[in-house]
């Protein structure tokens, strides 16, 4: 199942043109609180970072916002008896006897959602949300089945998944994220782009991103001059953006470098407070590395495919490592995304080969200069 990634002049030459990291300024440096510790990054603002079993993140960062008489609590970690014992330990220690009087989680994600049933129970407070995370949140968590629906499997297969990862899908079950995540309340209290409200004696304005989740919501402080940015903006790594069964026609590359921009406004300098890597400044070099990095992987996919190709034969041209099994399922979605905005834009064009499988191949290429 591994995807080996073998070098030519062609390749070579398409991953070479992807372009460089910039450099970030990380604020604190080394310094990062762990578990119940907390940090105060800006006043009144402090940043929670709890260990998670998620391959490749291993870490999220949540924050403690001071708000007058109680705390806001913006993201919660995924269920789990550590996180509980965390957030419960934090009650004990950092709070100074008042209350959580609300729960923010910027999308559905499991390592952001999976506490809030918890956590706003055990407040008797309010879940904030957009519309589109807590419906989606909702439905997935609600979405359990004994063995994985056939249409999905069906889904799976159409985009190249091979017998071996199909049969991988079926042991996992259909009950993972809910197995994750504490019931997602009911009521919320949605949240909507540009929207202000106060935390304490600081208005915050919400800015909604797109294609990582339905309706990401980062939080914007102009006093502060800080931004949440959950998993929309990160230091060190892309977010992922992929396209799963429940939207399997879905464009969502386009709504994220779309939206991306709606983060150009903000100061330059604006402390960066993202889910998962390190508090940073410098933010239009980072959106402007985030863009031209899926502009390089679009070109790169769509003078890889002369002639009709399967997902499988086009990853390489993508990745510029090599792929294990457990690197897979996002390395499929991921690759989907891309090829999807090549097809929306009249770039590349799809047919369904005999075997039941999805082939891609590039359109204009004869045409480039």
């Amino acid at each position: 199942e591994e995807i080996a990634i073998a070098e030519n002049p062609e390749r070579s030459v398409l991953l070479n043109s992807f372009p460089v990291k910039p450099e970030l300024d990380y604020v604190f440096g080394d310094a990062r609180p762990e578990g119940a510790a907390t940090m105060e990054v800006a006043p009144g603002v402090h940043w929670i970072r709890m260990a998670i079993p998620i391959p490749g993140l291993d870490y999220i960062n949540l924050w403690l916002l001071e708000d007058g008489d109680g705390w806001t609590i913006v993201d919660t970690g995924i269920k789990s008896r550590d996180i509980t014992a965390w957030w419960e330990e934090i009650f004990e220690t950092k709070l100074a006897g008042k209350p959580v009087k609300r729960v923010i989680c910027t999308h559905f994600h499991t390592d952001h959602v999976g506490q809030a049933g918890w956590l706003t129970d055990r407040w008797n407070c309010m879940l904030w949300m957009s519309l589109g995370e807590w419906a989606f949140g909702r439905t997935m968590a609600l979405d359990v089945a004994e063995r994985v629906p056939e249409d999905v499997i069906d889904h799976y297969r159409r985009i190249g998944y091979s017998e071996e990862m199909l049969e991988a899908l079926r042991e996992r079950g259909f009950h993972r994220v809910s197995k994750m995540m504490t019931p997602i309340p009911r009521a919320f209290r949605r949240l909507t782009h540009e929207q202000r409200f106060k935390i304490g004696p600081n208005t915050w304005r919400v800015i909604v991103g797109r294609g990582h989740s339905p309706e990401h919501v980062a939080l914007f402080c102009e006093n502060l001059n800080v931004l949440i940015s959950g998993d929309q903006v990160l230091p060190a790594i892309t977010p992922h953006i992929g396209v799963y069964p429940a939207e399997p026609d879905a464009n969502p590359l386009a709504l994220y470098l779309e939206t991306l921009d709606n983060f150009r406004p903000l100061p330059d300098d604006v402390l960066v407070l993202p889910a998962h890597g390190d508090p940073f400044r410098n933010l239009h070099a980072r959106i402007n590395y985030l863009q031209d990095h899926h502009r390089a992987r679009l070109k790169a996919l769509w003078h890889a495919a002369p002639e009709w190709a399967s997902i499988r034969e086009l990853l390489p041209y993508l990745f510029r490592r090599e792929l294990g099994p457990e690197d897979m399922p996002l390395a499929f979605s991921e690759a989907i995304s891309h090829i999807h905005m090549l097809i929306a834009r009249g770039r590349m064009e799809r047919r369904m080969g005999e075997d039941g499988v999805y082939r891609y191949r590039s359109a204009g290429l004869d045409k480039a200069a």
